[in-house]
């Protein structure tokens, strides 16, 4: 019996082997790939799985936007809505949005942490690729963040909102928060490369956060925006992100593909700038 040698990777973390086949080694090399990201993803929510702590405290903010400013805006009815819609309906799929965010937004922090610990280090010297880490974790951020919605789903029923219960939509909505938050995340772990300090990061994320919440339709149509937040708000991934929860929740029209296209693009330039950023921060 032969045994591996101290300190050599897993063989699923191992290079596909060289040899004939190149194709089919290509193949091999693809699934050992997504292997590696899947099991990045799962080390990362089985962290959440011993500690619930987070989801409870972070469950208190939306809970405290759609309770507070939802029912007394939905009373007075300062803010016109499209087609009818009850101002608490259309604000739903913001402030799920906006608990994605607060989620993802300081996720660079654990990476931060792991670079103090030694971890990251030690997932440098595998043969993984530093995209396969990022998006481990950008996508591993966004799973968290569905979690997160679930709650914001469940608070806005018990408030009588009318979302829709279509499983296909809802899939999709799923699909869209992870989207998101993987941009938001990899926004987050990129200035975590240029800070390489969790005080620094922490007051970055801070000073960006309610900007990027506030320039987005959110709160309030975009049209009701003067002219240079509107500028603003067009360039910001989370008014893309918030106008396809809408759509797939509450039925307000919208260009669901150009949402799409928008974040798709908007996470992968994430997962570049990340990758690039990583060997900086894990120095």
């Amino acid at each position: 019996m032969t045994s591996a040698a101290p300190g050599a990777p897993h063989a699923a973390w191992a290079d596909p082997p060289a040899g004939p086949g190149a194709a089919a080694s290509g193949r091999v090399g693809l699934r050992q790939l997504a292997s590696r990201m899947l099991t990045l993803c799962w080390v990362e929510l089985r962290k959440l799985r011993h500690d619930r702590t987070e989801l409870y405290t972070r469950a208190i903010q939306p809970a405290l936007w759609l309770l507070i400013f939802g029912e007394t805006f939905n009373r007075i009815h300062a803010i016109s809505t499209p087609d009818g819609i009850s101002y608490l309906a259309y604000l739903a799929p913001g402030i799920l949005a906006q608990s994605a965010l607060f989620v993802a937004i300081f996720y660079g922090i654990q990476i931060i942490w792991e670079r103090d610990a030694g971890v990251l280090a030690k997932l440098m010297v595998t043969p993984t690729p530093r995209a396969a880490l990022i998006t481990g974790k950008a996508f591993a951020a966004g799973l968290r963040s569905v979690v997160q919605a679930a709650v914001v789903v469940v608070l806005a029923a018990i408030l009588g909102v009318e979302l829709t219960h279509n499983p296909v939509k809802l899939l999709a909505t799923a699909c869209v928060v992870v989207l998101g938050s993987a941009f938001f995340s990899c926004l987050s772990m990129s200035i975590a490369g240029v800070a390489l300090n969790r005080d620094r990061l922490m007051g970055i994320g801070q000073a960006i956060t309610m900007p990027l919440f506030f320039s987005s339709n959110a709160l309030y149509p975009t049209a009701l925006m003067p002219g240079w937040l509107q500028a603003i708000s067009r360039v910001n991934p989370l008014s893309y992100e918030v106008d396809a929860l809408r759509w797939l929740l509450i039925g307000v029209p919208t260009n669901i593909w150009l949402d799409v296209v928008v974040l798709v693009t908007a996470a992968t330039a994430g997962v570049i700038v990340s990758s690039a950023l990583l060997p900086r921060l894990a120095k």
